[in-house]
Formats: C-alpha cells, sequence, structure tokens
C-alpha cells in the first residue's frame, strides 16, 4: 500500500478511535497519521499469493495468516501499521477487547510499491525490529522477481536474497517455504 505524506498529530487512543470509524486505513507512527492508498494489480495479486501459499501450509497446525486488515501495533513506540500479510503462532494477543489489533507477530512481509518502498526498508523496518515476538520480515518486489528475507538470529537480522523464479525461501519459525514460482504466479514482473 502506498502512503501520501499529509500527516495529523493524534493519541494512540484517539487514533484508534478515529481509524475503527474510518473507511479508508491509515498507520500510525509516533503520533502522526499516515493515509494507505490504494494498491496496484501485481501488488493485490502477489498478496493473495503469499496468504494463500502460508495459510494452506499452515491450516493445521498452531499459526495463522492474516493479510492487510489486520493492524499489528509496535508497543515500545505506540505505532500501527498495516503489513501486507502476517502471521501469528500460538494464541494471538490482542490491545484490547476489539481485537483488531496484533502485539505478537512472528512474520511479517510486505510487498513494495514504488511510494513505500524506502519507508518498508527503513523506517518501517526499523520499527518493526522492535517487536519481541517478529522472527521474520520479508519484502518483495512487485516489479521483478526479487524477494529479500530478514531473519532474527539472536540479537541480529540476517539478510538473504532470492531472484529466480525456481528459489524457495524457508521459514524455519513457523515450518514453512514460499516458492518464488508461487508468490509471482500469473503476476507479470522481469525475471532475474
Amino acid at each position: 500500500m502506498a502512503s501520501t505524506a499529509a500527516r495529523t498529530y493524534l493519541t494512540p487512543k484517539e487514533y484508534l478511535a478515529f481509524e475503527r470509524k474510518a473507511t479508508t486505513k491509515h498507520d500510525y507512527l509516533n503520533g502522526q497519521i499516515v493515509a494507505m492508498l490504494g494498491a496496484s494489480f501485481a501488488h493485490n495479486f502477489i498478496t493473495v499469493n503469499i496468504a494463500t501459499s502460508l495459510n494452506v501450509q499452515l491450516m493445521e497446525g498452531e499459526c495463522r495468516v492474516a493479510t492487510s486488515d489486520m493492524r499489528v501495533k509496535v508497543t515500545e513506540i505506540d505505532s500501527y501499521f498495516y503489513p501486507d500479510v502476517v502471521v501469528v503462532c500460538g494464541e494471538p494477543r490482542a490491545e484490547d477487547d476489539t481485537f483488531d489489533t496484533l502485539l505478537n507477530p512472528v512474520l511479517i512481509v510486505e510487498v513494495l510499491s514504488p511510494s513505500t518502498e524506502g519507508y518498508d526498508r527503513g523506517e518501517k523496518f526499523d520499527h518493526y525490529q522492535q517487536i519481541v515476538s517478529l522472527k521474520d520480515y520479508i519484502l518483495i518486489s512487485q516489479d521483478e522477481v526479487r524477494v529479500e528475507h530478514y531473519c532474527r538470529q539472536e540479537f541480529k537480522w540476517r539478510q538473504s536474497e532470492f531472484q529466480g523464479l525456481e528459489d524457495v525461501l524457508s521459514l524455519l519459525s513457523i515450518g514453512c517455504e514460499l516458492r518464488l514460482s508461487d508468490i509471482y504466479r500469473r503476476v507479470e514482473v522481469a525475471s532475474g
């Protein structure tokens, strides 16, 4: 999803009240809201492909998959984001009784858009790293076959990159694999 630069200050409580009534989604970062714009066909198809592949693999286990309507909170900085795909294992922890804000994601996927790529790689990833439960962060290009996987190993993040449709990304934290041929199935992009 792309974001606009127009921002307004709200407290976390005001943001949640606003967001729960809004007809469009907004991230919340350090007291400011950021409106989320619509996504391209490629972005949407890639998101569904990833969610479908993970959901099929996780169907019988303790982990569950959600897409971009599941808000995630970074508690340490009172910020909220809408990842394209999120996986939670075990009992999902919610911020409150509304159960629309996840506190304990294990895996987050962002499909890169031209307007959000820098934000997803930089500031947003910096914030996501503060989520103790997060083990995997995946960035997916929608313009070319390119997947970046950041895996938490103790106190460091290890990065791997994949650029071939024959490549397979192993996600040890949830016991799954993502085949790039499945991620990009029926999506027109440049091959690596």
